[in-house]
């Protein structure tokens, strides 16, 4: 929710019957990363100021996309609890030039064995990456609420949602 003298913010919850450690993992290895949501490859150094990348998908790079398509940095990595970095769209111009936006991954056990898992991405003044992250735009796929919802069914299914 935001106010007009507030900046956007997206704010995305799932609860994923799995534990902190698993999650981490899934949004943290490449090996997992690239198992669900457009099954794009990323790498992260967890360290503060690594660098963050995320790869086209072979569908990507078919429609021409450049290699990298996200980039970003951490800031802060405490496993299997938070992961804070900057995340910035490259395949579009005009989202490249909106910049570096904040991204939190916060995870917390909740009871009986699920895991909460809330992704906070602060889009203020970035109104094309606000829209393709928060699924606006239809032909962009489904943003942050598809990505989150694929996580939680590979997580608990072993599948992910196209293969469920």
């Amino acid at each position: 929710m935001t106010t007009k003298s507030e900046k956007p913010v997206h704010v995305y919850r799932v609860h994923i019957k799995a534990t902190p450690e698993a999650v981490w993992e899934a949004i943290t290895k490449p090996e997992w990363i690239e198992r669900y949501g457009y099954c794009a490859r990323a790498e992260y150094d967890l360290r503060p100021g690594g660098k963050y990348q995320a790869f086209a998908s072979a569908e990507m790079a078919q429609h021409g996309g450049p290699n990298v398509i996200i980039d970003g940095e951490v800031i802060e990595a405490d496993p299997p609890r938070k992961l804070v970095q900057t995340w910035r769209i490259l395949w579009d111009p005009e989202m490249k030039e909106e910049g570096f936006r904040r991204l939190t991954w916060e995870i917390e056990v909740s009871p009986y064995g699920i895991t909460s898992l809330t992704v906070t991405h602060e889009v203020g003044d970035a109104p094309k990456t606000a829209a393709i992250t928060s699924g606006a735009i239809k032909e962009a796929g489904g943003g942050w609420s598809y990505i989150l919802s694929d996580l939680k069914t590979l997580l608990e299914t072993g599948k992910t949602l196209s293969a469920a």
